[in-house]
């Protein structure tokens, strides 16, 4: 059901997908920055909690139903845009998303919530998945929904991995940051834009692939 030759380079394509910067895997570097491994890894496991709904709403064709009503599109839409720029406002007003504080923390469950939430309601992982997975899947391999599923997970547990390993390898940068609080303040700055961007730019899409 899942040759070889079909699964590395989806395992390829994934890695590029992954590694490329966006909302989640800064969110987790940014975690990890503040608060160490732990709290990356939760905010990573979010992330790829994020990725499995997405795969379930896809095979379950959810993700289908979106795409064609305007409305509901536009409401998912909507959503995951206000959400992206609340997440900006926050790290560029409060400063904390990189903060070393103890009073700044954010409690750990509100870490995963948070890295489940920039990815659930972010309709472009959605779009994505819809796009992407059936590339890679053949009716003449078995169940469809079986194999939409099985890369979906694979999908997941690479971000998930990959994510816990850029937020730990933060983690040891955040000694150098703590004596330096202008590259601090710097990187805040950038996270918030780079998530205000991120949450304008889903206005921007459409539900239909041209």
């Amino acid at each position: 059901m899942f040759p070889i030759e079909v699964l590395m380079p989806y395992l390829a394509a994934c890695l590029l997908v992954v590694i490329a910067p966006g909302p989640d895997n800064i969110l987790a570097i940014g975690r990890g920055l503040s608060q160490g491994r732990g709290a990356a890894i939760l905010s990573a496991t979010g992330a790829g909690i994020g990725i499995l709904f997405h795969t379930l709403a896809a095979a379950l064709g959810l993700s289908v139903l979106i795409q064609a009503s305007e409305t509901v599109f536009w409401v998912v839409k909507a959503i995951g845009a206000v959400y992206l720029v609340w997440l900006g406002y926050k790290a560029l007003t409060t400063k904390n998303l990189i903060a070393f504080a103890p009073a700044a923390h954010l409690p750990l469950h509100r870490i995963f919530i948070s890295g489940a939430l920039s990815n659930i309601l972010n309709p472009k992982p959605g779009l994505f998945v819809l796009a992407f997975l059936p590339q890679f899947v053949d009716a003449g391999r078995g169940s469809v929904t079986t194999q939409m599923l099985v890369y979906g997970a694979l999908f997941a547990t690479m971000t998930t991995v990959v994510f816990s390993l850029l937020g730990g390898f933060a983690h040891r940068l955040a000694t150098w940051l703590k004596a330096r609080p202008k590259v601090t303040a710097g990187l805040n700055i950038g996270a918030g834009v780079t998530f205000i961007v991120s949450g304008v730019s889903v206005l921007a899409l459409k539900s239909r692939a041209n």
